[in-house]
């Protein structure tokens, strides 16, 4: 994890160029991140993951996978919302423009994921023992984010 901000602030979470994926740790030490013996791995399922979200089956669960670009990404419990930097000048920049971004944004269709707990943000590639709605929105001229906003579904 990397920390631009004060300690506690906000923590990012940076891949080596290939997607991040959220993945319950009921089923961690399931997913094999690119450490698979089968030809196609894990991470190679990860990337064939096509636009900002997607879901892919680990162990008796699901883990979501952040696609379309490897940016740093933070979850912020206050918006409910995955962030992730595309584009700013400063943390500072992102987290200001978070709350311009969530009432602008043209939300792509949504994805029921179903959670059986807490989960682990990680990249995609490392296996996971070591370690619902999408947009792009410009809050600014030089400021991109990508979001992925999460949601509790009554009963669930």
């Amino acid at each position: 994890m990397v920390r631009y901000a004060e300690p506690g602030a906000v923590e990012w979470v940076e891949s080596g160029g290939g997607p991040l994926i959220a993945v319950p740790e009921t089923v961690l030490p399931f997913w094999t991140g690119a450490d698979g013996e089968d030809a196609d791995s894990d991470y190679d399922r990860a990337c064939e993951v096509d636009g900002h979200v997607g879901l892919l089956p680990v162990g008796d669960a699901t883990a979501l996978v952040l696609g379309d670009e490897p940016a740093s990404t933070a979850y912020l419990p206050e918006h409910g919302t995955f962030v992730r930097w595309c584009a700013a000048d400063s943390e500072d920049e992102v987290l200001a423009g978070v709350p311009a971004a969530l009432d602008t944004a043209e939300w792509q269709p949504e994805v029921a994921w179903n959670v059986p707990g807490p989960v682990l943000l990680f990249d995609a590639a490392w296996p996971g023992d070591a370690s619902e709605r999408a947009a792009e929105a410009r809050p600014g001229p030089e400021t991109w984010l990508g979001l992925v906003r999460l949601r509790r579904i009554d009963g669930a």
